[in-house]
């Protein structure tokens, strides 16, 4: 973080977007919904102060969940450019509904470049879109269905409340907002996603039509704007084809529709700085479109970005056979954390889930069994324990 003076700072926040000189931290902070935090968010969650504090904006209530929850949507702007966005439809990603409320924040502050954002762009935004899932912290609705696995056959109210929306808001771009574990990588280097991006396949040959086409170039400019803050931590999503998912089958009715995944940074479980990183990519986008820039970026830069893999585990143990002898020496112990909700709270519990080579392998946390200090910070943890009782 950096800082260049305060008069200065404030200066270039009113054109945020083309900062190029230090760190915006510092003015984000005075947008961040604070009452928000965590990765447990429910509508309760915003009930508390957020939507207090907005009851006076356009707020529509598009639909209601299986349980009966309010779904709600928030129409803000008179832009000729639509923008539809939605958030937590997997109840447990709850990451790019900060960013939201935060970018919200922001779009009703006053800001001189927020200001130039409503009178170029609508944007109707749905921040829960599965708020029986965010109660449950679970992926799928009260009915256990996949959300986004439901376009096509619409079976769930909030697939087709979703549906009933686009068809009568009619957008120009589609935004959906999601989280991704933390076992992903960008590309095989020993660096997290901490945001991925897709530009979702249309047909099954994946091909690029002028749809898809904006969809990579919005993309490509979201992601020269992270480069300056987080080097080498944006992947690119799979894009196999799946016509009962939503971006796929927004895609193939001509909007140009992004897939946002909001991943893991250091040190970073509740995701409060990809939170921010995940706010910079909204503005980012929205300040692109309004400006009518998309297509200044070249869509072929897309497929620079690397493709996500699935190389990072929370915690890697080395040397694990001085610890446990039925483990083989060069072998290592792979470690994931099952979010397990306890009390409203999100808790982080360790479970071994590989014990091998593990060549090409990473941990965002590394331990080495032969070494004492290693050994007594894996007790502090109770993972001491979890790998003695390996196959008792």
């Amino acid at each position: 973080m950096h800082s260049k003076g305060v008069t200065f700072v404030k200066i270039l926040w009113f054109t945020f977007v083309n900062l190029k000189l230090g760190h915006p931290m510092e003015q984000y902070q005075n947008f961040k919904e604070k009452s928000v935090q965590g990765r447990y968010v429910t509508m309760e969650s915003l009930a508390k102060e957020w939507l207090p504090k907005h009851d006076s904006l356009h707020w529509d209530t598009i639909g209601a969940s299986v349980d009966g929850e309010k779904i709600l949507g928030l129409k803000i702007g008179n832009g000729p450019t639509k923008v539809l966005m939605w958030s937590q439809m997997h109840g447990n990603e709850s990451t790019t509904t900060k960013a939201l409320l935060d970018f919200v924040n922001y779009l009703v502050s006053g800001e001189t470049h927020a200001r130039h954002l409503l009178q170029n762009c609508t944007l109707m935004m749905v921040p829960i879109l599965n708020p029986d899932g965010a109660i449950a912290y679970t992926r799928v609705n009260a009915n256990q269905v996949d959300l986004n696995r439901d376009a096509k056959d619409r079976s769930q109210p909030e697939s087709r409340a979703l549906r009933k929306l686009f068809d009568s808001f009619k957008p120009h771009y589609c935004f959906n907002l999601h989280g991704q574990r933390t076992l992903f990588s960008a590309g095989s280097v020993a660096k997290p996603a901490t945001v991925s991006f897709l530009s979702p396949a249309r047909d099954p040959e994946r091909s690029v039509n002028v749809t898809r086409k904006l969809a990579m170039q919005l993309i490509v400019a979201m992601n020269q704007r992270l480069q300056q803050y987080i080097p080498g931590q944006v992947g690119r999503y799979d894009d196999g084809f799946n016509d009962n998912c939503v971006g796929d089958s927004f895609q193939m009715l001509d909007v140009p529709t992004i897939l946002f995944e909001a991943g893991h940074y250091p040190n970073d479980y509740e995701r409060e700085q990809t939170r921010y990183y995940i706010f910079l990519s909204l503005l980012e986008a929205v300040s692109v479109i309004a400006d009518n820039k998309v297509e200044d970026h070249p869509f072929d830069a897309y497929l620079e970005i690397p493709e996500n893999d699935k190389l990072f585990f929370d915690v890697l143990i080395l040397n694990a056979h001085k610890l446990q002898d039925k483990i083989e020496n060069g072998e290592k112990v792979g470690i994931r954390f099952v979010e397990t909700l306890i009390n409203q709270k999100i808790e982080f519990i360790p479970e071994i889930v590989e014990v091998g080579k593990l060549s090409g392998h990473f941990g965002h946390t590394t331990f080495d069994a032969s070494k004492n200090t290693d050994l007594e910070r894996m007790e502090e943890q109770g993972l001491n324990t979890l790998v003695l009782n390996i196959n008792n």
